[in-house]
């Protein structure tokens, strides 16, 4: 069976608009939750987000990419998805080879322009510019379009766990010889669509998130893009790969549209089975990337979960939503790249906002400050989702 490296990373988020901004913000302990500039909505000055610091306008100048139409989930995706082939740097024929797989993640999608989306499924007015782009899928077939590829493409929307879930996909790809390649990762940017909608679950918070804090009280929105290059070790050749990955496991649990279970069953089974994939003990984990959005139910139960998996032997974990928000289905393909830094530099970013435990077993294991470490050898990064599908994924240092 093919052993899968990561040979590329690109990202945008509100901690900057490409890997090394973001980087550098994760080391400084400068969180991207603010008030939001260019996101118009009821809560805009109420709420905080975790807004990319650009308008749309600016956006098509720094992607080039000036398509009537194109909304901000496209542009925030051909950003990352730029960033993330000039990393690998793929060459246009390994690009566009039907050897070369093409798997994103959505949940608002082309949805993100709520107020056009609401005019032009009620027919009041001429057609937006919109109109034809709503669908979930439009980012991936610009970029696919844009750039000619012809390989394998799909999109995952399962909310929160979607781009932990393309990952996979792409993974399995590899693994079984369908395909030597695939770029995987997801797009999400605020919408109304999805704020009025968190807002009606009563579970964003008035104040930037405070992950596994005993007083939180809800999770932060934010948006952003990234893309993981995913290469076959048949053919990554020369280049010096950034991370492998070893694991992955998805479950759902199927008890609540919105909640995981108390038993934590469904994310105790997504470690269990990554850690199975990987072949390793859970005692190897040296960190694990919480899914940890500060909501009350998911950091009591995922907490609950690293005691049945990890028992006396809790990794070393923080939540790093404190940092870019909730950006929903772009989530998992965005702390995959903050845990492949972790590795890179042997270093954990911070929970921030971080106070009070939720329980005096927390203060043993999360991480507060950046802290630098003398093995990061295997890493697990967990993204839980709506319906209970959740992912976890296990990376490993190359070096």
């Amino acid at each position: 069976m093919s052993r899968v490296f990561i040979t590329g990373m690109g990202s945008i988020s509100s901690l900057g608009l490409t890997v090394e901004e973001q980087l550098k913000r994760l080391r400084s302990e400068k969180t991207g939750i603010g008030v939001a500039k260019h996101f118009k909505s009821t809560y805009s000055t109420s709420l905080p987000f975790a807004e990319i610091d650009l308008s749309d306008e600016e956006l098509i100048q720094l992607t080039g990419f000036n398509k009537k139409g194109a909304t901000r989930t496209t542009l925030i995706a051909m950003k990352a998805f730029q960033e993330a082939i000039e990393c690998s740097q793929l060459k246009e024929d390994e690009l566009t080879s039907f050897r070369t797989a093409f798997i994103s993640s959505s949940t608002v999608g082309g949805m993100c322009y709520t107020d056009s989306l609401y005019a032009d499924a009620n027919r009041i007015g001429n057609k937006s510019e919109f109109f034809y782009a709503y669908e979930g899928s439009n980012h991936l077939i610009e970029i696919i379009k844009h750039y000619n590829l012809n390989g394998y493409s799909d999109v995952i929307n399962t909310a929160c766990s979607s781009s932990a879930n393309a990952i996979m996909l792409g993974a399995k790809l590899i693994q079984s010889g369908r395909v030597d390649r695939a770029i995987v990762g997801g797009a999400d940017c605020l919408a109304k669509f999805t704020v009025n909608g968190f807002n009606s679950l009563r579970i964003l918070n008035a104040s930037p998130c405070k992950p596994f804090d005993a007083n939180r009280e809800g999770l932060t929105l934010g948006e952003g893009a990234a893309y993981l290059v995913l290469e076959s070790d048949k053919v990554y050749g020369q280049k010096i790969p950034l991370a492998e990955l070893v694991g992955y496991g998805n479950a759902n649990d199927a008890f609540h549209p919105s909640a995981t279970s108390d038993d934590a069953r469904g994310p105790i089974k997504a470690m269990n089975l990554a850690l199975g994939v990987a072949g390793i003990d859970p005692e190897k984990i040296d960190y694990v990337n919480a899914h940890g959005t500060g909501t009350e139910n998911n950091d009591a139960t995922e907490f609950f979960a690293f005691q049945q998996v990890f028992g006396n032997q809790i990794p070393l974990f923080s939540s790093t939503k404190a940092y870019t928000g909730h950006t929903l289905a772009a989530a998992g393909a965005l702390e995959a790249m903050i845990c492949i830094l972790s590795i890179r530099n042997k270093e954990i970013y911070p929970n921030l906002n971080f106070d009070t435990p939720l329980s005096p077993d927390v203060v043993d294991s999360i991480v507060t400050k950046r802290t630098d470490v003398d093995q990061m050898k295997y890493v697990m990064s967990n993204s839980f989702g709506f319906g209970g599908n959740g992912t976890s994924l296990i990376f490993s240092s190359c070096i």
